[in-house]
Parts: structure tokens; C-alpha cells; sequence
């Protein structure tokens, strides 16, 4: 089966989509291209939306809105915490539908930002990216059907341009889906900071009992890891220190796939 890798950059949004279906794959981009419309007008009426560390009461007629409401809710943090989730989880429902002009996607993952929502026939490889700690840069786990579909989330205080409050080189959540493990990433990851690196982690570990739908959660912060749940089974990523950190696109999503364009 061949599989086709697409690529695009639309202002902050950074996505990869990857599937056997050029059909589902350009779905999959219209779909972004509307709920970006939809959200980019809503946050030019509501400030607060925008803003907010903390959850927003609305409700509206519109998906993207209405799911990143629900998860902040449900995570205690302010909206726009879930949105890069909340992209990915609506362009993977579009590419699993059917009707009669296209079939489901077998192979169907985006992955935006960091943020990953999968569902797919195929054993995926995700390595885990998070800057210049050592501890991390040949971490990966190995996302098999059995797993599907799954949201992966990292938050980082280290890298990338999300705002986190804490001190963590890395809070990955495996949750039900994109914009659940989105959102408990930031709330884990806001949690995980003092001098004490053990103490903070195991903090950040002990409050996923309190967050529905969380599969499993990998926390590392300079020397030391936590694990608690069910995490899919880790691999070590080849490569060197430094093709990892120039690569990290390509490590990030290890694979043999055909470049669609």
C-alpha cells in the first residue's frame, strides 16, 4: 500500500497528514482550512476566548468552538490550550467518514503542532521530541491499531512557542482523543516546576486520576521520567543527537512515505 505524506503551513499552524488516501488528505486540509475561518472570525468578536488561562462558558453552532469549550472545561484551562488538538481530532473524523463519493481512510493521521490525532491500520512510529534533553531524543512509541484511535499531546516549558507555566521538558498525554490530550498536556505540564524534580513530577503524575479519558501520561524533566496508565509500548529512535535535532520533522514521524504535493 502506498502512503503519501503532505506537508503544510497556514500562519501558526504547522501540520502533517498522512495517509493511503490523497482523497482524505485534501479533505482533511479543507476541513482545517474552514474550522481556521470559523475560530480566526469568533476570536475577533470574543477577546476572552482568545486570552483565557482558564475555561470559557459558551456555547455556539460551531464545532471548533463548541469542542475546545468542552476540553477546557474539562481540563481547567483556558481554550486556546486545545485548539491545536481540536484541529487535528476534526480533520481525522473527516478523513474516517464515508459516503457515497469516498471511502474511509484505512491510514489516517495529523499530526499539528506536536499534537496527534491517529487512527490507523498501520503501526505508526512517534518519536518524542523535546529539545536538548538527553533523556528524550530517542524516545519513541510504537502507536499500533489496537491503540487507535488515539490523541497525543506534549507539553513543553523547554521548546516549542506554547506558553507553559511550568518547568517540564516534556508532558506527553495518550488520552481518547486530540484535544483531550491537548488539553490535560498544558494542565500537567503547568503543574510539573520546583526545585524539587521528583516531588514535581510525581505531582503532575498524581492528578491524571482526576482527568477523564486519559489513557496513560510520560512526564521527563532533566534526569528523571514518570510514567503512570497505559502508555503504548516505547522504542528507541535511531539517529544521532544532532540529525535528530535538525531532523526533527522527520523523526518525529518515522516512515517510508511518498511526498504528496
Amino acid at each position: 500500500m502506498k502512503i503519501y505524506k503532505f506537508h503544510f503551513i497556514e500562519k501558526e499552524s504547522d501540520i502533517t497528514i498522512i495517509s493511503e488516501s490523497k482523497n482524505a488528505i485534501l479533505r482533511a486540509k479543507n476541513e482545517f482550512h474552514l474550522h481556521r475561518r470559523i475560530l480566526e472570525r469568533y476570536l475577533i468578536k470574543h477577546k476572552e476566548f482568545l486570552t483565557s488561562f482558564s475555561p470559557v462558558k459558551v456555547q455556539t453552532d460551531y464545532d471548533i468552538i463548541n469542542l475546545m469549550v468542552k476540553v477546557a472545561l474539562l481540563c481547567d484551562v483556558g481554550p486556546m490550550a486545545t485548539v491545536a488538538g481540536a484541529f487535528a481530532d476534526l480533520m481525522l473524523k473527516i478523513m474516517k467518514s464515508k459516503n457515497d463519493d469516498f471511502e474511509t481512510a484505512k491510514i489516517a493521521l495529523i499530526e499539528n503542532g506536536g499534537e496527534i490525532a491517529n487512527d490507523s491500520e498501520k503501526t505508526m512510529k512517534i518519536a518524542l521530541f523535546a529539545g536538548n534533553n538527553e533523556l528524550n531524543l530517542n524516545i519513541g512509541f510504537l502507536i499500533e491499531k489496537k491503540d487507535c484511535p488515539i490523541g497525543i499531546a506534549t507539553s513543553s516549558a523547554t521548546i516549542g512557542h506554547a506558553i507553559s507555566l511550568g518547568q517540564a521538558d516534556a508532558v506527553t498525554i495518550f488520552a481518547e482523543n486530540a484535544t483531550i490530550a491537548d488539553g490535560a498536556a498544558t494542565k500537567i505540564g503547568n503543574i510539573v516546576k520546583g526545585e524539587d524534580i521528583e516531588k514535581s513530577i510525581k505531582n503532575g503524575l498524581d492528578i491524571v486520576d482526576d482527568l477523564e479519558d486519559i489513557r496513560g501520561v510520560f512526564i521527563s524533566r532533566k534526569d528523571k521520567i514518570g510514567i503512570t496508565g497505559n502508555i503504548p509500548q516505547m522504542v528507541k529512535i535511531e539517529g544521532t543527537k544532532e540529525l535528530i535535532l535538525k531532523n526533527k520533522i522527520e523523526y518525529f514521524l518515522p516512515g517510508n512515505f511518498e511526498i504528496f504535493k
